[in-house]
């Protein structure tokens, strides 16, 4: 909230300012006509659904007679209202709200006997869904909480910014792309000297000599899609970020996220990107092929970087995804309020996307590859879709950048007429087979799955999970011997 602590927790901050006015023997309306708030505003604020400013949590301090700390303590008022809290809680989150139940109110009308046993209900439900989360655990909560950190901070990270700007002022790098000769200049600025070589170890994408100040880099990219120059950036982001060797999974993935942006920051430059989608903007032509072609890099780069800039600068809520042909999402990113599948622990990588979602109907559209757009209809809003789909040697990926439906104007496909209506997590919009369907096969179909061994592994081992360090330490001495 403005001007307090990102942690309050809204729900607990309802029911303080609940209780403490009704202690006073004040109304809603009362309280509303002392702090020139509308009854309506106060009683979003008490259900936990508005975030108040400070000023008008002043104001409402002032009004009850209390302290401001008063109204931030961490306890809940009585124990009551901290079951009912807890049971907010419990139906705020992915596992609850995939279930597509109504929610159920714990106000005064709700028999105290009923409450305690629909709290004990959802604390056991928890408990089962998370011992059953176990071998991927570990990473899936890491993941779910770096996406968090990255909605909260509108996935503009101004650290990494002004770094980028500083290495490319380093270089008196004035303008447009970067090129290959800059990367160059980058590096020997750093201190390293880039090699290319065949024999780089199968688990990694870059191996950096410390000793010698050597960058290993493969002769040949590494997929389709997929830019060299970001490997070189990439792996030069770890040393200009001063990151060390990570403490765990969870930092691990961090290191990796910030490198990545590093390196699509000096592939195209804040300032110079900014001013692009500002022109764009203004013409009402906001358009992700663009944005790559201005810059050469991969779409799957401009979608990321246009995340970055869109609403810190232009006030564009946004998100993101990468999903396989067969539906499931294998990067996800979102601020815009959608409501992505998600499992227990809050992760969406895994997850399978809704059928009428973009990310999917793409797909089944007579000619995918050409410039696509779509509005939905969802449970949360209407949001508008552009995607391009990108071939690997894993299968056809879909990239999709969304936003919700007021702020389709600024973009190129903005009028668009195809639309879909989604209804997940209804089980009835496209989880569950059709009637006729399931009279004609239930009982009479056997399907062998196909399980990838990964998905039952636990999480490799080492301080770089995946990488073979034994590999990698053979690699140097081979070449520091040369």
């Amino acid at each position: 909230m403005s001007g307090t602590s990102h942690s309050v927790d809204l729900v607990l901050l309802g029911q303080r300012l609940r209780h403490l006015r009704k202690a006073k023997g004040m109304t809603l309306e009362q309280l509303s006509a002392v702090v020139g708030r509308a009854p309506s505003q106060l009683s979003l604020i008490e259900n936990g659904k508005r975030e108040p400013k400070l000023s008008v949590l002043q104001a409402i301090a002032g009004a009850l007679g209390v302290q401001m700390q008063d109204l931030l303590r961490p306890e809940a008022p009585t124990r009551r209202a901290g079951l009912e809290i807890e049971l907010a809680h419990f139906q705020r989150s992915p596992a609850y709200g995939n279930l597509g139940l109504p929610l159920v109110r714990g106000g005064r009308r709700l028999p105290a006997d009923a409450l305690e046993s629909l709290v004990g209900l959802h604390r056991e439900l928890n408990r089962v869904l998370t011992e059953q989360a176990a071998t991927p655990e570990v990473a899936r909560r890491a993941n779910a909480q770096l996406r968090a950190d990255m909605r909260e901070r509108d996935n503009y990270f101004a650290e990494i910014e002004r770094a980028a700007a500083e290495v490319l002022r380093s270089v008196r790098h004035t303008t447009g792309p970067l090129s290959q000769r800059g990367i160059l200049d980058i590096a020997a600025t750093l201190g390293f000297t880039l090699h290319y070589v065949t024999d780089l170890p199968g688990s990694t994408r870059s191996v950096t000599d410390l000793r010698h100040r050597r960058v290993y880099l493969p002769q040949v990219a590494s997929g389709k899609g997929r830019d060299p120059r970001a490997v070189v950036l990439q792996t030069l982001g770890h040393f200009v970020l001063g990151h060390a060797d990570p403490l765990g999974y969870g930092d691990f993935l961090r290191q990796r996220v910030e490198a990545n942006y590093f390196a699509a920051a000096l592939l195209m430059p804040e300032t110079f990107a900014v001013q692009f989608l500002k022109e764009a903007k203004a013409d009402r032509a906001l358009a992700i092929d663009d944005f790559r072609d201005a810059f050469g890099v991969s779409y799957e780069t401009a979608a990321h970087r246009f995340t970055n800039l869109a609403t810190h600068h232009f006030g564009i809520p946004v998100h993101f995804t990468r999903v396989h042909e067969n539906g499931i999402v294998y990067k996800a990113y979102e601020n815009d309020g959608v409501r992505f599948p998600a499992d227990v622990t809050g992760a969406i990588e895994g997850q399978p996307i809704c059928r009428r979602w973009a990310s999917r109907t793409v797909f089944a559209a007579d000619d995918p590859y050409s410039a696509y757009y779509q509005f939905t209809d969802t449970p949360a809003g209407t949001y508008w879709c552009t995607v391009h789909i990108e071939s690997t040697r894993s299968g056809e990926f879909s990239v999709t950048v969304g936003t919700p439906y007021e702020h389709a104007r600024w973009f190129r496909g903005g009028d668009t007429t195809r639309r879909t209506v989604s209804r997940c997590p209804d089980p009835d919009c496209c989880r569950r087979p059709p009637a006729d369907l399931v009279d004609r096969w239930s009982g009479n179909a056997w399907p062998s799955a196909r399980v990838h061994s990964h998905l039952l592994a636990a999480l490799p081992p080492g301080t770089f999970p995946g990488v073979d360090a034994q590999d990698v330490f053979q690699f140097l001495d081979r070449r520091a011997g040369s």
